[in-house]
């Protein structure tokens, strides 16, 4: 098994790349172990997808030994480096962040994202430095991923969004952070922008209107995320399929589009 400081080696590096590191987020074991087949080069969390996948919503409900138990599962069925995706840390001050990012990282993380919401910036940079601390403490260079919820929940108006989230990532790095995450960010303008100015990697996440890959890396972009679009994607299908059978009871539909069951259960029989 591929040691855990050279999976959060290789993390750092793939931010490096010609391309955005394109991130298919996944919801467990078996979403992470499929992710890796279909050719990713590393494995990130969605919280709504962990959440949603235990019987919980979104929004720091999950408990922490739940998310604990998912990273080991995933850490056991796949090679590739994995971050976390921990919300507002499951925890309301640093001190709690920290304890929640040892457990983490002691599970064989080597990434996490950790959000701001609508808190004040300052109460995320205290975070951030404890996350960082016990990452440090366990000697794993974690690569902390700072999302702002700027763009997302329209904290400034439009014409102060930039600036607002360029004093953010300012404090978000000092604090430790490794990049930066701006999920509803989509303009070519305002991206380059926050990319000349953020001091550490720009993470952006699907979005309606957003550019392909290959023009967000020309744009300085260096990580695009699904985020929970691939889990809701998988719940409109599921939920088609269940109802169209229960309402008739017909077969035909459970085949289109799917894997063999050898296809599925191979991910898991290999070497």
């Amino acid at each position: 098994m591929v040691a855990q400081a050279d999976r959060a080696e290789t993390f750092h590096a793939l931010h490096r790349g010609p391309e955005p590191l394109k991130l298919a987020n996944a919801w467990d074991a078996g979403t992470a172990r499929l992710i890796e087949h279909a050719g990713a080069l590393a494995v990130a969390t969605t919280s709504a997808g962990v959440a949603w996948a235990h019987g919980y919503p979104d929004g720091d409900a999950l408990p922490v030994d739940l998310l604990v138990g998912t990273i080991r599962g995933i850490v056991r069925c796949i090679r590739l480096p994995l971050t976390v995706d921990i919300e507002g840390g499951y925890a309301a001050d640093a001190a709690g962040v920290g304890a929640v990012v040892a457990r983490v990282v002691e599970a064989g993380a080597v990434g996490i994202n950790i959000e701001d919401g609508s808190g004040a910036p300052d109460l995320l940079a205290a975070k951030i430095a404890a996350a960082r601390a016990a990452a440090d403490r366990a000697g794993v260079a974690l690569y902390i991923n700072a999302r702002t919820d700027v763009y997302l929940r329209g904290l400034a108006p439009q014409p102060q969004r930039v600036a607002a989230v360029l004093d953010r990532a300012a404090r978000y790095r000092d604090a430790g952070a490794s990049g930066l995450f701006v999920p509803g960010l989509s303009e070519a303008g305002e991206i380059a922008a926050i990319v000349a100015g953020a001091g550490m990697p720009l993470n952006v996440m699907a979005w309606p209107g957003l550019a392909d890959a290959a023009t967000l890396g020309t744009l300085g972009v260096r990580r695009l995320s699904a985020g929970s679009g691939i889990t809701q994607a998988a719940w409109g299908r599921i939920n088609l399929l269940a109802r169209d059978f229960l309402a008739d009871g017909r077969s035909a539909a459970l085949a289109e589009g799917a894997m063999t069951y050898g296809e599925v259960n191979g991910l898991f029989t290999g070497p």
